[in-house]
């Protein structure tokens, strides 16, 4: 059975510590994670809290980066392409080796917060050996138990999980998109509305299954705490 991780690292350990100490309300959202074989990179990050002429200059001192080029503005955040120093490896191997899929990752008040799901509750202890063995201080903030073997993992039908896939893939949730809805509905065989709504039902599921269960985690964590 599955196994879903929610962790943090410093971020001294693994990316932007200078930057964070520049602008502490700053915070990074990564767009995108690639993994192949043991290498990860994280090229896409959308930054907010800070405009982006503040950040230039910071980003450009940080050790950890080679480039940071700005891609686009809108609502209050920047999208920037990133290109990394060696340093950050340590952190992406520690999930890659495991065979992990990284659902989310969040940096922001010094620190990394990583959603991640593992193939089996075996291939995270291989995260903990790593993490010992390389010094790296990996907190767990919640760990459960997932079904693989069907999308209701994440309380979603199969409808909706092919058609959030599709979307995914075909890029609807790019800026800009690269497909309208319109032509995903067309190549599903649905109607515009019976797919808008879908796709709204499979978000919801989404974030009730793993960023709310995380608040939960969170919380039940903290009263524990109090508890004692």
């Amino acid at each position: 059975m599955a196994t879903l991780v929610n962790g943090s690292v410093p971020a001294e350990q693994f990316a932007l510590a200078e930057t964070f100490a520049a602008h502490p309300d700053l915070s990074f959202r990564v767009d995108k994670f690639v993994a192949s074989g043991e290498d990860a990179v994280m090229p896409l990050l959308w930054a907010q809290h800070v405009p982006a002429e503040e950040l230039e200059a910071t980003l450009e001192a940080d050790p950890t980066v080679r480039d940071a080029a700005l891609l686009n503005e809108q609502d209050g955040e920047a999208l920037y392409e990133m290109t990394w120093s060696d340093n950050i490896q340590l952190v992406l191997q520690m999930i890659t080796n495991s065979r992990a899929t990284v659902l989310d990752a969040i940096g922001e008040n010094g620190r990394w917060k990583f959603h991640v799901l593992y193939p089996a509750r075996e291939e995270f202890s291989k995260t903990s050996e790593f993490c010992d063995s390389h010094g790296v201080d990996f907190d767990v903030h919640s760990i459960r138990e997932v079904d693989r073997s069907s999308a209701s993992r994440y309380g979603l039908t199969s409808e909706q999980r092919d058609s959030i896939v599709d979307a995914t893939r075909r890029g609807y949730f790019e800026v800009p998109r690269q497909v309208t809805l319109q032509e995903l509905s067309e190549a599903v065989g649905v109607s515009h509305q019976a797919l808008s709504e879908r796709l709204r039902r499979a978000i919801e599921a989404l974030v009730e299954n793993t960023l709310l269960y995380e608040d939960v985690d969170t919380g039940e964590a903290e009263l524990a705490v109090a508890d004692d």
